[in-house]
């Protein structure tokens, strides 16, 4: 069975957070989606504000600490993003973008991605197109259609079964799926192993 590597990036800063709770649901809907198409799932979640100092140094030194490093690789490995923010001032958070900044800009070419923001009022939903989209287009990644958007509002209990956000939560968990299921165009290529020079004779040289 195939395995699909998901990283979760959640920039949210308090604790709870609402960016981790939509983080959280958004990546347990691609589980299921990913499982009932045959694939196995592996999930890492990374909390941003764990590694807002380690980010901020990285700005001044050029160097990334070990915890942060482990991150990058781990981005970097990766099949696909779940990419959950903030909104602040009408756009992503700072913490948020100043991780993009540290990562390789041809790190992300070819991964999937699936966006979702959190915020105080509805008014901060189209962060979602002029915003997030824009910088992950860039980036030159395979972006879900469907992005999620959470307000105060959506995380009230549903009176019918279901509501409004588990409805756009499933339908962009499955676009960001679909884009899983084939070959993927993000992934590393697994590095080469290395072999003894008397190992690679005796292969270069034995009967054929």
């Amino acid at each position: 069975m195939e395995t699909r590597r998901i990283t979760v990036l959640s920039a949210g800063l308090g604790v709870p957070s609402s960016s981790r709770l939509l983080a959280d649901q958004l990546s347990g809907a691609a589980g299921r989606h990913l499982r009932a198409a045959g694939l196995s799932v592996q999930v890492d979640v990374v909390e941003l504000r764990d590694l807002a100092v380690d980010i901020a140094n990285n700005f001044v030194t050029g160097y990334a600490a070990p915890a942060l490093a482990e991150v990058i690789a781990g981005v970097e490995a990766s099949d696909g993003i779940i990419a959950v923010t903030p909104v602040f001032s009408a756009s992503y958070s700072g913490l948020f973008k100043s991780f993009i900044d540290v990562l390789d800009p041809k790190s992300l070419d070819g991964k999937a991605v699936l966006l979702g923001a959190t915020g105080g009022t509805d008014r901060h939903q189209m962060v979602l197109d002029y915003a997030l989209r824009p910088l992950f287009s860039y980036l030159r990644t395979r972006t879900a259609a469907t992005g999620v958007f959470a307000g105060p509002q959506d995380w009230g209990t549903a009176d019918d079964g279901g509501s409004t956000l588990s409805e756009r939560i499933d339908r962009a968990a499955g676009e960001f799926s679909r884009l899983l299921e084939g070959p993927q165009p993000g992934r590393k290529p697994a590095l080469l192993e290395s072999m003894p020079f008397e190992q690679l004779l005796a292969g270069i040289s034995g009967p054929r």
